[in-house]
């Protein structure tokens, strides 16, 4: 049975609340983090219609993108709707966990889905913000229990380069000790010398998850007195994460066709270009989802022609157009990919982690709030 607090842990691998921007209200918002939970409502926004789906769908955890609540509560009369939609959820066990500006700075999230949606190419930070110094692990099992060690690591979050995890490297070879009259030895007798084959494990992680893999290590070592070596990288760059994705369209496009080419990517019927230019031709692209006008600094410092982000606000337009920057305004609404993409990488999670009886689901509705006319 998988609780709130175990779920969050994992995301937290994945997307740590350290990256969140500065006053953001990222992270667990509403209920007990001890709960049980078996069915996972992911969603962009928690508003009222989307918490009766929830209720409707007996869903008893909420995953979302933007926090349910950004500004603290004056009180908590229910003649207000806010705090009505509050109560529904405490009144039927519904707790909510929101990642907002964390999973915006995580890699492989929420500004990865989009760059990958508009279909750049040689896709970069925008804006380095924070690197993680990388450690490497080195211990010493004996060869039986050498796959039980690696499985262990691994899920501790250790072995992650890149795209690929549970990376790590073994080498065989002879380990030897004599176990004094005090020990308990899982090999061996007391008082005399022993020996045996032994396989060297080493894996690579971030220094932030140092005492959840020294734990599992731990945990899962059949040795009264593990062996083993840890080491700071400094001759490895650790990784590194920020804001917004900056890449090369895939095919050749002027302005205008690329702004058409957003619009049918993200499936809304319209959206607004900024522009003096729009028959240049696009050679590098930015994005950043939601609100991201106020990096447009940044963006020129990139050499970026075309930046695609939501909720430009007209004084900042006209900024941006005085730049020489062209910009595509596709709304904020296009951060409800997370519906799309986070479902599936939890369903990985899951199977990997031996998680059973729980469903993960994407919410059904719309919360966009505007509706074009013509």
């Amino acid at each position: 049975m998988v609780k709130v607090q175990e779920f969050i842990q994992r995301f937290e691998q994945f997307a740590p609340r350290y990256l969140a921007e500065k006053g953001d209200p990222t992270g667990m918002q509403i209920g007990n983090t001890q709960q049980p939970i078996h069915r996972v409502l992911v969603t962009l926004d928690v508003r009222p219609e989307v918490v009766q789906e929830a209720i409707a769908k007996k869903v008893d955890f909420i995953f979302a993108h933007h926090p349910v609540v950004f500004h603290p509560a004056k009180n908590l009369v229910t003649d207000n709707p806010q705090n009505a939609m509050y109560a529904q959820l405490l009144r039927h066990h519904i707790a909510v966990y929101s990642a907002h500006t964390n999973l915006d700075n995580a890699n492989g999230g929420m500004n990865d889905w989009l760059a990958q949606r508009l279909a750049l190419k040689q896709v970069h930070l925008l804006q380095p913000s924070y690197q993680r110094q990388l450690k490497k692990l080195v211990t010493y099992v004996p060869a039986a229990n050498a796959a039980a060690m690696r499985h262990a690591l691994a899920a501790a979050g250790a072995g992650r380069l890149g795209a690929y995890s549970a990376a790590s490297f073994s080498s065989a070879g002879t380990g030897r000790f004599t176990p004094d009259a005090t020990a308990q030895p899982f090999i061996g007798k007391n008082n005399q010398p022993s020996q045996v084959a032994e396989t060297k494990i080493e894996v690579i992680f971030p220094d932030n998850l140092t005492s959840q893999v020294l734990t599992a290590m731990f945990q899962t070592h059949p040795y009264q007195e593990p062996a083993y070596d840890l080491f700071t990288l400094e001759n490895a760059k650790g990784e590194q994460f920020g804001l917004g994705r900056i890449g090369e369209p895939q095919q050749k496009m002027t302005v205008q066709e690329f702004a058409q080419f957003t619009r049918k990517a993200f499936n809304v019927t319209g959206l607004r270009l900024i522009s003096h230019h729009p028959q240049q031709i696009v050679k590098r692209v930015a994005v950043i989802g939601g609100d991201g006008g106020k990096f447009y600094p940044q963006v020129l410092q990139q050499q970026a022609d075309v930046f695609v982000t939501g909720d430009v606000y007209y004084h900042t337009a006209h900024d941006m157009l005085a730049a020489g920057l062209s910009v595509v305004d596709p709304g904020h609404h296009i951060e409800s990919i997370v519906k799309e993409k986070a479902v599936p990488l939890f369903e990985k999670w899951a199977k990997a982690a031996g998680w059973t009886n729980i469903t993960f689901m994407p919410s059904e509705l719309n919360t966009d709030p505007f509706t074009f006319i013509s």
